[in-house]
């Protein structure tokens, strides 16, 4: 467990890996529109962004219904398992940063700020993306298969997060794109920074928007606390 900041306030940064840290969506993208080929179907742009955020299960029922198959556990798991096998071939490359959160956390941690991070990406796919990452960054990493299924939205990944690394969410800023991750952060207390990328989050609770990570420093992050 890694000590808590007491850098003016702000305990910690816990990061959304898929659209946020790394623009890894696009990797996605090919996975699931070849998963529903297999299927003999089609994958709509509109579709295929309101699965952003979810989970592998959640996808592959989607998947299923969207080409009118059969949802059953075999099916999802042959499904999910297809989608694991592919999105693991593509991970195991570069994978390219979203702009400015390679050089913010460098920043982070060089500042002593403790870091988590929070995907709903299963852990074996994570460990691939963090070949890119780098591991060194993070106190804490929870995935999409850790949280007893209650992921995105839900707030368990993040009061997880929070509890791995023994700080209040309150004091914490976590940086997501999507619905789901934006509404799990807010859900488990901590305010949340919402970096817009392949689909549009609403303004709510505990929610301040901004283009982009670009120049965005501890200073920064710290007066989002209010």
């Amino acid at each position: 467990m890694s000590a808590p900041s007491t850098l003016d306030g702000l305990a910690a940064v816990l990061w959304d890996m898929d659209g946020t840290l790394v623009d890894s969506e696009k990797l996605w993208d090919v996975a699931l529109y070849e998963a529903v080929e297999t299927l003999g179907g089609t994958l709509t742009e509109e579709q295929r962004l309101s699965l952003v955020g979810s989970n592998m299960d959640d996808t592959a029922a989607f998947l299923l219904e969207v080409c009118e198959k059969p949802v059953t556990p075999e099916s999802v798991a042959e499904m999910g398992e297809w989608i694991r096998k592919r999105t693991a071939n593509l991970f195991d490359g570069v994978i390219p940063w979203r702009p400015g959160a390679q050089e913010l956390l460098e920043l982070l941690r060089s500042e002593g700020v403790p870091m988590a991070l929070v995907t709903s990406t299963e852990r074996s796919l994570t460990e691939l993306a963090l070949n890119t990452i780098g591991r060194e960054y993070f106190a804490a990493t929870v995935c999409g298969d850790e949280v007893d299924g209650l992921n995105k939205p839900d707030a368990k990944p993040y009061q997880l997060a929070t509890e791995l690394l023994g700080v209040q969410a309150s004091r914490c800023v976590a940086i997501e794109d999507s619905p789901p991750g934006a509404a799990s952060a807010a859900a488990a207390g901590c305010t949340v920074l919402v970096i817009p990328n392949d689909v549009e989050v609403q303004p709510g609770e505990r929610r301040v928007f901004r283009s982009s990570l670009v120049g965005l420093d501890v200073p920064g992050l710290t007066a989002l606390l209010g």
